[in-house]
């Protein structure tokens, strides 16, 4: 018995040879036994119903494949040779089955993300936000600079500011406060 081929993603448009060619071989002294002439005659149809089924070319050629395959395994099995099509369309339905109940387990398994997690566009978001801060400090006075990020960055204490740039806590309420209604402005600008 010939061996069919599998059909491969280059070469999505061929098909087994038709009826025709069965003949043909047959004449020429090769078996054929009915199975494979009858999975020759129906492939588009067994195609069609597997593409009724999945939503790829590829997947649809690999299950009918696999079919030929399995009813080709089985075929000693088969009672009644007539019902060779009806096993290979069973077979068809089976497989596709099959296939995308893998695929919907595969979906399932997938990480989700956590509910409290932010999304892509909210980090985008908060990095864009970052950066017009960043650009926004910079154009603050020295000192009131080193006031904010000591007070609210490096979260210090007033007192402890003063002490670490040697000012009065007046003058660390002062460039904290004319600070951040620099900042204010700054941020409300349009970019």
């Amino acid at each position: 018995m010939p061996v069919i081929a599998p059909w491969s993603a280059a070469r999505p448009a061929q098909i087994p040879p038709q009826r025709g060619d069965a003949d043909e071989a047959m004449a020429a002294g090769t078996t054929v036994d009915h199975l494979t002439e009858t999975y020759r005659a129906h492939y588009r149809s067994l195609l069609g119903l597997a593409a009724l089924l999945l939503d790829d070319t590829a997947s649809c050629e690999d299950v009918v494949q696999e079919a030929f395959i399995r009813v080709h395994s089985a075929r000693n099995r088969v009672r009644d040779p007539e019902k060779t099509l009806a096993y290979l369309r069973q077979t068809v339905v089976n497989l596709s089955r099959s296939a995308l109940r893998r695929r919907i387990l595969g979906l399932k398994l997938l990480s989700k993300p956590m509910p409290d997690m932010a999304s892509a566009e909210e980090g985008a978001y908060e990095q864009l936000e970052r950066d017009q801060l960043i650009q926004a400090m910079r154009g603050l006075q020295r000192r009131q600079r080193e006031v904010l990020v000591l007070r609210y960055f490096a979260d210090m204490t007033e007192v402890q500011v003063a002490e670490t740039l040697g000012l009065s806590l007046g003058s660390v309420k002062a460039y904290g406060s004319r600070g951040i209604a620099a900042l204010r402005v700054a941020m409300e600008a349009p970019a």
